[in-house]
C-alpha cells in the first residue's frame, strides 16, 4: 500500500480540502521580480537570491491566508467573517509592522521605531515566507520593504537537524550558564554557518575558548604585564619598527578595518572575526620574532660577580612595543560586538579612554593617550583576560 509523506519529516500526509481567503500572490510576480532586479543583494547569502529568484520567476500560486475555525480557533479571527481565522503565517509577518508603530502616523517619525529595517535576521528554513510573501504583502499595501534579508544556515547536532519533537536539541540557559554569554557569542559568530550547516558540541566550544587564551589572551597579557618596557612611554614615542617584519605587518594591521568593515557590510561576520584572529596571530609571531625582552632592562643573573643592568635600548624596543599596542587596541574595538564583556577589560588593561572604542577609533595611530592601565593588571592567574573556565567537560 503507498502513502503520500512529508518530505521534511518523513511523516504520513493525506489530502484534504476547505473553503479559505486567498492573497493574489499570482498577480504580484512581475512587481517582486522587478524589485529583486532592482535589488540584487536584497537576499543574503546571493545563493539563496537566486533561489528566490527561480521560484517566483517559475510561476506564483495565489496564498491561502485563512483557516475554518473549526481547525483553528485561537487566531485573530477574519474581519466580517468569524466562520475564519487567520492564517498564522500572515499575522506573524504582519507583527513587524505592528512592533514597527504601523500605521506610522506621528509626522516626522515615520521611521522612529526602525522601519523600513536595515537588515532583517531569519534561518534558511524560512525564506520563502520572508523574502516572496513578506515582500508581496508590503507591496500590496504600498509600504517599503526591508533593506536586506540575511539568511542564516542551522546549527545541528551530532550532526542531525536540531528537533524540539526527537529531544535532539541544546538548551541555550544552561549554555550560558556553563560557558557565560562572551564565549557563546564568540564561539556562534565564528563557527556559525551563513551559507552551510555547523554542528554544536560542547567541546567545540572548549577548544576555540582554548584558543583565545592562547593567543589573544597571551599577547594581551605579555605586552601590560611585559617587564623591561612601557607601554605608555612607547605611545607616546609614536614611532614603528623600520625592519621588513615589522613594516610588513603594520601594513596589515592598517587593512585590518576595512576589511572587517568590507565583510560585515556583506553580512558575514565569521570572515570579518576571522580577519582580526589573524591580526592577533601575526602580532604574536612579530613579538616572539622582534624579541623585545631582550632589548629592555636585563642583567645576567648567572654573571660573578652579578653586573649592573644594561640599559634598555628603547630606540629599537618602544616600536616593538608600540606597533603590538597597537594591534590589541585596534583588535579589541573591532571584537567589541563579538566579545563585549572580555574586550572592555582589554582596553582598560590598555587604558584606552571610553570615548575613544568606536569603529573610526580603530586606526594606525588613532589614538595618542593610552597606554596607562585603568585597572589592576594583576598577576598570575589574577586579572587575566580569559579566565579558566569552570567546566571543561
Amino acid at each position: 500500500m503507498s502513502m503520500l509523506a512529508s518530505q521534511e519529516t518523513g511523516k504520513e500526509v493525506e489530502w484534504t480540502s476547505e473553503v479559505n481567503y486567498h492573497f493574489r500572490l499570482s498577480s504580484l510576480r512581475d512587481r517582486l521580480l522587478q524589485f529583486y532586479a532592482d535589488n540584487p543583494e536584497f537576499v543574503q547569502p546571493s545563493t539563496r537570491m537566486q533561489d528566490v529568484i527561480s521560484q517566483v520567476s517559475a510561476g506564483l500560486s495565489d496564498l491561502s491566508i485563512s483557516r475554518p475555525v473549526e481547525r483553528l480557533s485561537w487566531g485573530i479571527p477574519v474581519p466580517d467573517d468569524p466562520s475564519q481565522t487567520i492564517y498564522v503565517w500572515l499575522d506573524a509577518l504582519i507583527n513587524y509592522l505592528t512592533k514597527a508603530n504601523y500605521p506610522f502616523q506621528i509626522p516626522g517619525q515615520e521611521h522612529g521605531a526602525g522601519w523600513p529595517a536595515d537588515v532583517h535576521v531569519i534561518g534558511k528554513d524560512i525564506v520563502r515566507f520572508h523574502c516572496i510573501y513578506w515582500p508581496a504583502f508590503l507591496l500590496a499595501l504600498d509600504l517599503p520593504l526591508p533593506k536586506q534579508i540575511m539568511t542564516h544556515a542551522h546549527w545541528t547536532l551530532g550532526r542531525e537537524k536540531m528537533s524540539k519533537s526527537t529531544g535532539n536539541v541544546v538548551n541555550p540557559f544552561f549554555a550560558l550558564d556553563r560557558f557565560g554569554s562572551d564565549t557563546m557569542r564568540y564561539y556562534l559568530i565564528r563557527d556559525g554557518g551563513v551559507k552551510n550547516d555547523s554542528d554544536y558540541d560542547n567541546g567545540y566550544i572548549i577548544d576555540r575558548y582554548k584558543s583565545l587564551q592562547g593567543s589573544l589572551g597571551n599577547l594581551v597579557t605579555r605586552i601590560v604585564r611585559g617587564k623591561g618596557w612601557n607601554v605608555r612611554r612607547a605611545v607616546e614615542f609614536g614611532r614603528f619598527a623600520e625592519g621588513i617584519e615589522g613594516q610588513r605587518h603594520l601594513k596589515c594591521l592598517e587593512n585590518l578595518p576595512s576589511a572587517v568593515d568590507h565583510w560585515m557590510a556583506q553580512l558575514q561576520p565569521g570572515e570579518a572575526l576571522k580577519r582580526v584572529l589573524e591580526i592577533v596571530h601575526q602580532t604574536n609571531q612579530y613579538m616572539q620574532h622582534a624579541s623585545p625582552w631582550t632589548l629592555g632592562s636585563r642583567t645576567d643573573e648567572h654573571a660573578v660577580p652579578r653586573p649592573k643592568p644594561q640599559p634598555p635600548d628603547l630606540q629599537k624596543l618602544d616600536p616593538i612595543i608600540y606597533l603590538c599596542a597597537e594591534s590589541i587596541r585596534i583588535c579589541a574595538i573591532l571584537l567589541q560586538p563579538v566579545i563585549p564583556g572580555r574586550m572592555k577589560h582589554v582596553l582598560d588593561l590598555m587604558g584606552v579612554n571610553e570615548g575613544k572604542r568606536m569603529f573610526q577609533d580603530a586606526v594606525v595611530g588613532g589614538d595618542t593617550k593610552y597606554g596607562v592601565p585603568m585597572v589592576d593588571v594583576g598577576r598570575g592567574r589574577s586579572g587575566v583576560v580569559f579566565p579558566q573556565l569552570t567546566s571543561e567537560f
